[in-house]
């Protein structure tokens, strides 16, 4: 398996949290993480604007495969629901422009796959992400550490589908008699009635 840079974002209309990591088979190394802060007092557009453009210039400078966020969950106040799910449109979109595919994960699915359990507190999470990701002090703000949360649980995540995939393949090529490339030849080839 080749090293895959995957970016997590957890999204916000006051903070998006960012996480940029490269993770190969053994290891995720940290490339870059913190956070993208319209100014409160913008209009909404213009701070949406700032979380599209921000987003767009991580994307080109670390050319991500994969865009691991924050699946939206639903609040009590239906207007910040809203304004969030604005907020993570603007991740949405800036990665369809360039067809980098999007893994969505609950924060509970982030906890587990970084601390071990769902109900971690925001402390714990930052401080396992500086113990697996080997970083000298606590990743802040919280927002970006879990930003990071999101892209280690990617990083599981494509691992583990890897493995499967790659588990069922070779199941498949042991009960096959002719290899993939020539059952593949031989449906084609056959004659249209």
């Amino acid at each position: 398996m080749q090293p895959k840079i995957i970016l997590g974002i957890d999204p916000g209309t006051r903070i998006t949290g960012y996480g940029v990591i490269e993770h190969s088979p053994h290891q995720s190394v940290p490339l870059d993480f913190g956070c993208i802060r319209p100014p409160p007092d913008l209009a909404l557009e213009e701070r949406y604007k700032i979380i599209f453009d921000g987003v767009e210039q991580l994307i080109e400078k670390f050319k991500p495969e994969a865009i691991a966020i924050e699946s939206q969950f639903v609040m009590k106040n239906v207007q910040s629901a809203l304004k969030l799910g604005m907020a993570k449109g603007m991740v949405l979109l800036a990665a369809a422009r360039r067809k980098i595919p999007i893994f969505e994960y609950a924060p509970k699915k982030a906890k587990q796959a970084v601390v071990g359990k769902g109900q971690a507190s925001k402390e714990q999470v930052q401080r396992m992400i500086q113990t697996l990701l080997r970083l000298p002090k606590l990743p802040e703000p919280e927002d970006a550490a879990d930003a990071l949360a999101l892209a280690i649980c990617c990083a599981h995540h494509l691992r583990f589908a890897t493995c499967t995939n790659l588990s069922k393949e070779l199941s498949k090529t042991k009960t096959r008699s002719k290899p993939l490339w020539r059952q593949a030849a031989s449906l084609t080839d056959s004659p249209s009635r």
